[in-house]
């Protein structure tokens, strides 16, 4: 899967209202609307798109949208 694929998912699943520029080296915490139900969306995104468990520690660990890709696999 390509990264561009990835962000697109990861835009999907965190249903941002106010649309926003991500790369791989964007920051999590640097997303206005990142949040728990975005990282909820995340979770969802993981497990129906890659059959991938994400946990909260995974997701705690992550700092970048890159991060969250590598733990594809």
């Amino acid at each position: 899967m390509s990264q561009e694929q990835f962000i697109e998912n990861f835009l999907s699943a965190t249903d941002f209202q106010t649309p926003v520029e991500v790369s791989m080296d964007t920051e999590l915490m640097n997303l206005p609307e990142w949040d728990s139900l975005a990282a909820l969306g995340v979770i969802v995104m993981f497990d129906m798109e890659y059959q991938k468990v994400l946990t909260g520690d995974d997701l705690h660990k992550a700092v970048t949208v890159g991060d969250l890709y590598n733990l594809v696999g």
